[in-house]
């Protein structure tokens, strides 16, 4: 894809109206406290792996609406102190797949957390384990435009309250120092990691990776990939419905989460990017309310700098802990 969209210097000053409820806050407020106050116990099954260096636990919490929802915890063998946490957020369509799969963490000493994506893990990868049990209005084929009607019934609303409460779960690890807990996560994955940095008090870094879901009325139209092609194709047949559309996206929209920032944050952009262009990101990256940074890789598509952004990823998150 060649640079259509927008110069670095435009992207750089790009600060777009982003449409946003005025009950934003109250309606996160009320999902999170309805969720937290559900309870349930977070549960740890120790694994037995190939892996020599790593202790493994097959982990399942209460996330909305006190579903059980699945995730790997990996720490490195025999950890004894209460060790820096990440907790990762997977892209559109993935699973947890296997827990020998994503040791990066562990192995530069890091506790690591990776949540499972309730109603995906069959599009690509090893699979996934969590089901989504709440029905919802029509749709048309991914998960888009699930509950699209209401932002009650949305999809996301899921998602989002699941990651908050995976940092939860995360903080009552006994290998795990509560006051030292990181997000992250690539496309969709980076898409979550903003919201989870809103909802969720005293993290220590938060590191969005050519994140998804940001700024949904440039995205819809700007691209004809999917997964924005879902809402494309939605709303070509419920002609009409885009004003209360958007409305409901923006209960989930990226640049939201990103003006309710507290904590330090490491994006990471593709000037190539097809399928999250990069005004979208930027313009979350651009409304982020704490301190931030952006790695850009003008050559690349949504692949962004893979194990070139975790470098940036680690040397970033190693200085805050």
């Amino acid at each position: 894809m060649p640079w259509l969209e927008m110069t670095l210097p435009e992207l750089e000053s790009y600060r777009p109206d982003v449409r946003e409820p005025a009950d934003f806050d109250d309606f996160w407020r009320a999902t999170l406290a309805e969720a937290r106050a559900m309870g349930g116990e977070v549960v740890a099954e120790r694994v037995e792996t190939p892996l020599t260096a790593f202790d493994v636990f097959d982990v399942t919490f209460p996330g909305f609406g006190g579903d059980p929802v699945k995730g790997w915890f990996v720490v490195p063998a025999g950890a004894s102190e209460p060790l820096p946490a990440v907790v990762e957020f997977i892209g559109y369509g993935g699973g947890r797949g296997l827990p020998t799969e994503r040791l990066q963490w562990p192995a530069a000493g890091f506790a690591y957390f990776l949540m499972d994506t309730r109603g995906q893990g069959a599009g690509w990868g090893m699979g996934g384990h969590t089901p989504d049990p709440h029905g919802t209005g029509p749709s048309t084929p991914g998960f888009m435009t699930r509950g699209i009607e209401d932002p009650a019934d949305y999809y996301y609303r899921r998602v989002f309250t699941d990651a908050a409460r995976a940092v939860d779960a995360v903080r009552t690890m006994s290998q795990v120092d509560p006051s030292r807990v990181a997000v992250t996560g690539g496309s969709q994955g980076g898409g979550i990691t903003l919201a989870a940095g809103a909802l969720c008090e005293g993290l220590v870094a938060v590191m969005p990776d050519v994140p998804f879901l940001c700024h949904f009325e440039r995205a819809v139209g700007l691209t004809d990939h999917f997964p924005y092609e879902e809402i494309v194709r939605y709303l070509s047949v419920h002609r009409g419905a885009e004003s209360r559309i958007f409305d409901t996206l923006s209960y989930f929209d990226g640049a939201n989460f990103a003006r309710r920032a507290t904590t330090p944050a490491l994006f990471s952009v593709a000037l190539m990017d097809q399928t999250c262009p990069p005004s979208t990101v930027y313009a979350a990256f651009n409304r982020y309310a704490a301190p931030r940074e952006i790695s850009v890789y003008p050559f690349n598509d949504h692949e962004g700098g893979q194990a070139y952004q975790w470098l940036e990823q680690a040397a970033f998150l190693r200085a805050r802990v």
